[in-house]
């Protein structure tokens, strides 16, 4: 795979860096990254994979955008209020890196998609801010045996996981919380967005680019009050529905 001028200059950085260097941009050239749901979460780790020259970026979001997702959400402007999301989304990625392809899908991820969403891409990172949806996304992976990064927030704190067959995000969550928490109820920090976001863009470029050690099997959490930051070990259960035995 041959770059051309504007793209070795644009990656300038990343081909100097012995862990990535020619090779491992040649494997974001070459990978294709399902973003599922263009908000706090996606919407900064999509400009991140952009930049990087993730080849091809799936943009999956059934919302407009709303004058309360700009505090956080830094891929939409004042101007695209009421446009779906990933259409305001796709027209800003291509504007930071005409070199990205962006695959776009103004519906819900479902029972009845998820198969065929997911199947299509190499990695799947996952930034929906409810439960249902993650559980749906994880058991599409774990079945097409796609790995999956998964970042959420609140108020003022966030956590980052990476999961590839066991365990995976079902054995950390195995039920939905009766008091599950959104931002919309409980309020988020905006920059904290951007920090868990681009978390979540950092380990999906180390899963493509095999460098360094992802959080695989590990659940990394983070508070912004106290700025600090934990990881911990998930286990697999064995009575997992979706990956146990």
């Amino acid at each position: 795979m041959v770059f051309s001028e504007d793209e070795v200059e644009r990656y300038a950085r990343h081909l100097v860096l012995s862990e990535i260097g020619g090779p491992g941009q040649q494997a974001l050239k070459k990978a294709r990254v399902l973003i599922v749901g263009a908000g706090g979460v996606g919407a900064p780790a999509a400009l991140y994979l952009a930049a990087a020259g993730v080849g091809t970026l799936g943009l999956i979001d059934d919302d407009t955008v709303g004058l309360s997702n700009l505090q956080r959400q830094i891929i939409f402007s004042t101007g695209e209020t009421g446009r779906p999301k990933v259409e305001a989304g796709a027209a800003r990625l291509t504007a930071l890196n005409p070199h990205v392809a962006i695959e776009t899908f103004a519906e819900r991820l479902t029972a009845d998609n998820a198969a065929a969403r997911i199947g299509a891409f190499d990695i799947v990172l996952d930034g929906t801010d409810d439960f249902e949806t993650r559980h749906l996304v994880n058991a599409a992976c774990v079945a097409a045996g796609k790995p999956l990064v998964s970042g959420a927030l609140g108020r003022w704190s966030g956590q980052v996981a990476v999961f590839i067959g066991r365990p995976c995000y079902q054995c950390l969550v195995p039920d939905v919380p009766p008091d599950a928490e959104t931002c919309s109820r409980v309020g988020v920090v905006g920059a904290l967005a951007g920090v868990i976001g681009s978390m979540a863009a950092l380990e999906t470029i180390k899963l493509i680019t095999g460098a360094g050690q992802p959080l695989t099997g590990r659940l990394m959490l983070y508070d912004g009050l106290s700025a600090a930051a934990r990881t911990v070990k998930i286990a697999a259960e064995p009575a997992c529905p979706v990956c146990g035995a």
